[in-house]
This record gives C-alpha cells, structure tokens and sequence, in this order.
C-alpha cells in the first residue's frame, strides 16, 4: 500500500497482467483471479473473476486502512472483468475506488501496473498517476505471433484477425491490441519465423532512439523467447526488461509456442 499525503492507495489488476509473484509483492501488488471454465463437451473459455472475490479484497483493503484503490482491468474490449470491477465499486462509498480499463492484456496491462506502482511510490497522485498511464498506453505496443489461430476461434476472441488468415500458404498475422483495446492484425508474414522478424521489424520502426521498457511473453516457449529479447535489446534502449510466461486465462485463447512482445516509451 502506498501513502500518498493523507491517503492509502492500494494497486489492484487481475491475473491476465502476466507479472510475476515477485513483481507483485515487490509493490504489494493485489490481483483478482480471471478463471477457465472447463466442460467435458466445450473447449476452455476465460471466465470473469468471482464477484465476491473482488468485493472480499476491497473490503479487506478496506479493513487494512486503504482509504482509496487503484484497479488496472483486463481491456473491457477482451472481457466483462471492468465492467463488472466498475459496478461493483459503487457499492464502495466509504473508499475511492478508481478503475481503469488498460485497452490492453498480458504484460501489457503489466507494464502499465508496474509504472503505477512506481508512480505511487514516488508521491504522485491517483489523479496524476491515471494521466500517466492514459499517456504510456497510447505509446505502447503489445504484438505477438501464434502457431495457429484456432484458439483464438474457438474462445471467441479472434477479433479483427479473420481476415488475415490464409492456412493454405502458412500465412501468419502479427496480432496486436489495438487503440480500442481489440486484436488487430499488425502486419503479416508467410511463415512463423518470417512472421516473428516482420514483428520485430515493425517495433524497430517505432522505438528505435527512443528510451523503452520492454517485456517478452510466450506460451511454454522460454528459449525462444530469450532469443526474442536478445534481438529486440540489439537494436533498441532498453531501460528494463523482463521475461514471463502467459497466465493460463490467456494461454487458452493462444495455445502453445506463442511469442511476443510488448514495448512501452520511457521517456
């Protein structure tokens, strides 16, 4: 928890940010579980977190003395988790419960809690700390690549990509969020490999002479992954970086050998 003047302000986000228990604890960080809904007949599907589970940890923040929360969500575009936060923070009137919709996922949402947790620590203001956030969001870049787009099919969450798809010539898109917080097809590559460096060389069109923070995800790919970071760090300034693995909410939609990146101006 953070004391900002005469207030206690907690960071709150959901398990779709991808950070690790170590990045969390760091800043006493609090989640709310995305869940998987599992059945013998369906394929798995990403569920919104219990709300009781989110109205138990406002109280509880409640009860440790926190006098305000800030809560980063899951883009309302990809999931009802902010529209549910939001509703259920009303019935709050004792705290100032501010909820922001990152437009965005995975270490994206993470990178953005990671510098609300800095700015908090450093006096900044709820207020002022929002602003920031609202400003590195429309200067970052969240971009992966996946082996197949049948996950993203079969959990709904195809988005915009339908259109790029060409399975016969091993046509891959370069998925990103966009503006709006929905996947869109970035650009696009026959073949993984070729999909990876068409990623890797719309990123250095973007960032290049510029400070960045930089996060690499992939889906139960680490050693690539670690290659991935290496080439990025080649070619860019990069004032942080870290590697993690997708949350299994998000791996579902995904499915494996998924890898991407996600680079945020740190100037």
């Amino acid at each position: 928890m953070f004391q900002i003047g005469n207030e206690r302000v907690a960071l709150v986000t959901d398990t779709s940010c991808d950070l690790s228990d170590e990045q969390l604890s760091q800043y006493d960080i609090r989640t709310v579980a995305l869940r998987v809904a599992t059945s013998q007949r369906e394929v798995p599907k990403t569920s919104l977190p219990l709300p009781e589970d989110v109205s138990n940890l406002y109280r509880t923040l409640h009860d440790e003395g926190a006098t305000s929360i800030l809560h980063l969500s899951i883009s309302g575009s990809l999931s009802g988790t902010f529209n549910m936060v939001s509703l259920l923070a009303e019935d709050f009137e004792d705290m100032k419960i501010h909820v922001f919709d990152s437009k965005t996922l995975s270490c994206g949402l993470g990178l953005l809690v990671l510098e609300a947790a800095e700015s908090l620590q450093n006096g900044m203001s709820v207020e002022d700390t929002i602003a920031l956030l609202e400003k590195r969001r429309e200067h970052q870049l969240g971009a992966f690549v996946i082996r197949t787009l049948e996950f993203l099919r079969k959990g709904g969450r195809i988005g915009r990509v339908e259109g790029a798809i060409g399975s016969l010539l091993q046509i891959k898109p370069v998925i990103y969020v966009n503006d709006e917080g929905v996947y869109n097809t970035l650009c696009k590559a026959r073949g993984f490999s070729n999909a990876l460096t068409a990623m890797v060389d719309e990123i250095i069109r973007r960032y290049q002479g510029h400070k960045v923070r930089l996060a690499v995800v992939h889906g139960a790919a680490y050693d690539d992954a670690v290659k991935l970071r290496d080439r990025l760090m080649e070619r860019l300034d990069v004032v942080s970086s870290f590697i993690s693995p997708v949350s299994p909410a998000l791996a579902i939609h995904t499915g494996p050998g998924l890898l991407g990146a996600i680079v945020q101006l740190a100037e």
